[in-house]
């Protein structure tokens, strides 16, 4: 799939000169059925392009990955092998469905958006009724997989999930401040998700522990987000902190709030007796940082400290999960 000139085998063979003897004609020699079938085949591949970055599989990669953590930090022995593939193959598709769906919702603030401009509906590659059918159907397809092959409860959850962020986060974004914690909680459900998955959801401490932990660590992250680009949020009337408070106060308190959370939170897993002093531990150095990070950004709001609180919360998440595994595993 990549699009530079010669970025790949295949491309490169379809931009060089036929190798006289591969036994193929050149193209001049194919006739004009060949040239149509071969444009036919192109076109299909780069719309199969369009709808997999409708997905954005970055973020349901990282969903996939929160699940596994859960699963793997919430029960000791960790997931049922056949349950987990059910859940994660399923829980894809509803999560490729809902993303696809927020683009839909979302094709006309991203057209305002630098950020976003180049998106499949905004520059035109795609429909909004392509957007749509894709979204429902992998939607759908993704909810009888796991109703019929998954435990009820991951269904439920999944379900869930899929409400809060299609249709509750998703229509905020432009009502609302409220946004930000009703998207956190879309966020941090895919813990719950994969607890279910090993069969600890709803009892145990460590996945309430880790869905908080995942929660409140996306406050600090949306508001150094929200900072960087408030120009294109502004421009998109997405009623986020830096556009209803453009001198940063109100992202800043957001911000600190949700690292001074992260704390007590972050330890709530040594009550389950596996997290001992040495996860403790590294749960506050990780959270006094984070939280000193969110501190320079409330008390001083620029893109300087904006881009050192993104890189705190980029270091805090896999830190802190790295720990609570080793602490659950150990």
């Amino acid at each position: 799939m990549n699009n530079r000139p010669g970025g790949g085998p295949a491309e490169s063979a379809l931009n060089s000169p036929v190798d006289p003897g591969s036994g193929s004609a050149p193209p001049e020699d194919r006739g004009p059925g060949g040239a149509v079938l071969a444009g036919i085949g192109r076109g299909r591949w780069a719309i199969a392009r369009e709808y997999l970055r409708l997905t954005r599989p970055g973020i349901v990669a990282m969903v996939l990955v929160t699940m596994g953590v859960a699963a793997l930090v919430s029960q000791p022995e960790g997931p049922a092998g056949l349950e987990w593939v059910h859940a994660i193959t399923g829980a894809a598709l509803v999560i490729a469905g809902a993303l696809a769906l927020n683009q839909r919702l979302e094709r006309m603030s991203d057209a305002r958006m630098a950020r976003t401009a180049s998106r499949p509906l905004p520059a035109g590659r795609l429909t909004a009724r392509q957007a749509a059918l894709f979204g429902v159907g992998a939607s759908a397809a993704g909810m009888a997989y796991l109703v019929l092959l998954a435990s009820p409860r991951v269904a439920a959850l999944t379900a869930a999930s899929w409400v809060v962020y299609v249709w509750i986060y998703t229509p905020m974004k432009t009502l609302s401040a409220w946004q930000t914690p009703l998207g956190a909680v879309a966020g941090a459900m895919p813990t719950l998700i994969g607890a279910a998955a090993a069969g600890s959801f709803p009892s145990g401490v460590m996945p309430a522990a880790l869905f908080g932990i995942v929660y409140f660590w996306q406050f600090p992250h949306a508001m150094a987000i929200a900072w960087l680009h408030r120009a294109d949020f502004a421009a998109a009337k997405l009623k986020v902190a830096t556009v209803i408070d453009p001198s940063g106060r109100l992202a800043g308190w957001v911000a600190l709030g949700g690292a001074a959370a992260l704390l007590p939170v972050s330890l709530l897993p040594c009550l389950d007796g596996r997290a001992g002093a040495g996860y403790a531990a590294m749960a506050l150095v990780l959270g006094f940082a984070y939280l000193g990070s969110a501190a320079a950004f409330s008390r001083h709001t620029s893109d300087a400290q904006a881009r050192r609180l993104l890189w705190a919360s980029l270091v805090y998440l896999p830190g802190i999960c790295a720990a609570l595994i080793g602490a659950a595993r150990g």
